[in-house]
């Protein structure tokens, strides 16, 4: 039997995602590169699509690239397309600055759609060994989900050079982003020296491996997230949480009720070292003041402090 096509192969699996999450219309996230493109135009032919460009303007002429990307998508069967300008602050370098901006614009304009996003599994990969070299813990080796409403991501187990062939065989020519070249960007030194330097001492074969690592650890996860949801419920009678029930779970567990205790009282930007601080006035308890985390509260701070023998949260003016 022949094999099918580049284009054949993304639609199975757009189709495929779309039996999952049932979805009726659907917007997808266009910069005009191979991965969105290919997306695009598979995605047009599967559902009703909306195509949303977002102009960055950190390059000359990115107001006529956005453009073009709309005209673009419009010629391969989007029922709309629309283009999002924005602009990039510096919180967290350029890279997270622009990921954070960007996905501002796509949620304020998908107007309750779900957005699908070009990542492949090469950008799988590279997530995985982000977190693996930052030791950041289970939930970033876990790697990007395929359906984490309202984002979705069709196209995690299609290699980049499938979304460049199906670009071919339409006879479209992608958008070169400079910034995928630019060896100032982690992401892109991973993609052009780290992964092939293991594909060839390792034999090939890591961007699959390194994917099937982060579906493996995603379903520990979410076994895991389900019991510290279910514990954290059972021990939020009242202001705050119970210290001593609460220290009594398995280390795990306890720090996974500490983290959706904490995201629910309006902390975000948490990291490892916040949580464990906050498991310390646990685990370690010796009278110490409360530990800072990010809030979405404007002009306040966010403290977890332990209080007549309960883990509480309290915000002061900053």
């Amino acid at each position: 039997m022949d094999r099918p096509g580049p284009l054949t192969t993304l639609r199975r699996e757009i189709e495929s995602f779309a039996r999952t999450v049932d979805l009726a219309h659907w917007c997808v996230a266009l910069s005009g590169g191979a991965d969105s493109l290919a997306l695009t135009a598979a995605a047009a032919a599967v559902r009703p699509t909306t195509a949303l460009v977002v102009d960055h303007g950190l390059q000359p002429e990115s107001d006529a690239i956005a453009a073009a990307a709309r005209e673009r998508a419009l010629d391969l069967g989007c029922v709309d397309a629309t283009v999002c300008t924005v602009t990039v602050g510096t919180a967290g370098g350029p890279e997270a600055a622009a990921r954070t901006a960007r996905y501002a614009a796509l949620d304020a304009a998908r107007a309750g759609a779900a957005v699908l996003l070009g990542h492949t599994l090469d950008d799988q990969a590279e997530t995985v060994l982000l977190g693996l070299g930052r030791g950041s813990g289970p939930r970033s080796i876990a790697g990007m989900r395929p359906w984490d409403p309202p984002w979705g991501r069709p196209l995690l187990g299609i290699r980049h050079d499938v979304t460049r062939a199906a670009c071919a065989e339409l006879g479209l020519e992608p958008w070169q982003d400079p910034h995928n070249d630019d060896a100032r960007f982690t992401r892109v030194r991973l993609r052009r020296e780290v992964l092939p330097l293991l594909e060839d001492v390792l034999g090939g074969g890591v961007a699959e491996a390194l994917a099937r690592t982060a579906a493996a650890v995603r379903e520990d996860t979410d076994l895991l997230d389900a019991q510290a949801r279910a514990d954290g419920a059972a021990l939020a009678a009242g202001e705050g949480l119970d210290a001593d029930r609460l220290t009594a779970l398995p280390g795990a567990l306890r720090r996974r009720v500490i983290r959706g205790w904490l995201l629910a009282g309006g902390a975000t930007g948490l990291t490892d070292k916040q949580i464990r601080g906050v498991d310390a006035l646990l685990t370690a308890w010796r009278g110490q003041g409360g530990i800072a985390v990010g809030s979405t509260m404007p002009g306040h701070r966010l403290f977890a402090a332990r209080r007549d023998g309960r883990l509480v949260l309290y915000a002061e003016p900053v």
